[in-house]
């Protein structure tokens, strides 16, 4: 991929860029001016969620950047305490009423939990069947919540977003999803900023002329791996999209691959139960 409009075909044939734009715990004007300017710079699949508290001003952003609706991939997750059928399809409405918009691009299951995803996964394939999402995917699913869900669904996520970094390289999971022609997405893909100063990430942003930050990821992009760094500042969205001049070396892949540990900045979705 050579282009920040480059993207991949999700297994029911929608297109996806393969960077996007997420905003975590980016509320107010800041986040209203960051996905303007990422807009600006060339972004075009931007990331939310309804416990994020910003849909309404990210969907306001998005009408204020002036881009082509149809140019444009939005992203929305379903908060854990709307889990269920009936509530999923309420809390839908909310989130679509809250952007402003009449389709969202992705609906995502923000985590599995204990035992209503499957209930839930009903109300989104109806979402999808009905037209209202052009896709539907889940979030940190391991592989067990991926069998499970599997056996009684009668489509395919299209994604399974999670936490994956250089510390956390999700290659059993990784292989399953590629398996299951399911699309690997990172969230937290810099690891809040902790990889920066790594020794071996610091030699690599040397040898390509480019910063620990744009290695990082291009390697998650080199690895098939759609990923959403989040900013609120104007120069770092703009450093983070600045990633397709240039492409790393299969040894250098695997170089950062060895420096998994399996550490985590977020919980474990095992462990997040509800």
């Amino acid at each position: 991929m050579g282009n920040i409009a480059d993207t991949t075909v999700l297994n029911n044939g929608v297109q996806m860029p393969w960077l996007g734009f997420g905003t975590y715990k980016a509320e107010g004007n800041e986040v209203y001016e960051a996905v303007k300017t990422a807009i600006e710079v060339g972004y075009r699949s931007i990331d939310t969620a309804a416990i994020y508290g910003n849909e309404e001003l990210v969907g306001q952003a998005i009408r204020d950047s002036g881009a082509a609706r149809e140019n444009l991939f939005v992203t929305t997750k379903l908060w854990n305490q709307d889990q269920g059928y009936d509530s999923t399809l309420r809390a839908f409405e909310e989130s679509r009423k809250r952007l402003g918009l009449d389709i969202i691009d992705l609906y995502l299951i923000h985590w599995p939990g204990k035992d209503k995803y499957k209930e839930t996964w009903k109300a989104f394939e109806r979402l999808y069947e009905e037209g209202s999402v052009r896709a539907i995917g889940v979030s940190n699913f391991q592989v067990h919540h991926l069998e499970d869900l599997l056996k009684d669904s009668n489509i395919v996520p299209v994604i399974n977003q999670v936490e994956l970094h250089p510390r956390l390289t999700q290659q059993e999971l990784h292989q399953y999803c590629r398996d299951h022609q399911i699309q690997l997405e990172s969230w937290s893909p810099l690891m809040k900023g902790k990889l920066t100063e790594q020794a071996d990430i610091v030699e690599l942003a040397a040898k390509y002329g480019k910063t620990s930050s744009q290695v990082i990821l291009r390697w998650h992009l080199d690895r098939g791996i759609v990923t959403i760094p989040k900013s609120v500042t104007a120069h770092r969205i703009r450093e983070n999209a600045d990633l397709f001049d240039f492409e790393l070396t299969v040894e250098d892949v695997n170089r950062i691959n060895a420096l998994h540990l399996d550490e985590r900045v977020g919980t474990h979705p095992d462990k997040l139960l509800f």
